[in-house]
């Protein structure tokens, strides 16, 4: 006799492939919105520019770009749901 085969074969839907323009790509505009503030500091550091009453703005963008950095991850990594 020969054994039963017993073995369950699942058939599940996997997401498809990211794609080159995925979501992770939104991502991109910290780093260009981190180097425009270098920039920034680096240029008020060389032109003297006095930059003492936009401390308090500063900070909070920078508390606002953390936020949305935190988004940005949760809502890129996130499952895609289909759409059919």
């Amino acid at each position: 006799m020969e054994p039963l085969d017993t073995d369950l074969d699942y058939v599940g839907s996997e997401p498809p492939p990211a794609k080159p323009g995925s979501r992770f790509s939104v991502m991109l505009i910290l780093p260009i919105l981190g180097v425009l503030l270098a920039l920034t500091f680096i240029a008020a550091a060389i032109f003297q520019w006095n930059l003492s009453d936009l401390v308090d703005s500063l900070v909070g963008l920078l508390l606002f770009l953390f936020v949305v950095a935190i988004v940005l991850l949760f809502w890129a990594g996130a499952p895609r749901s289909r759409q059919t």
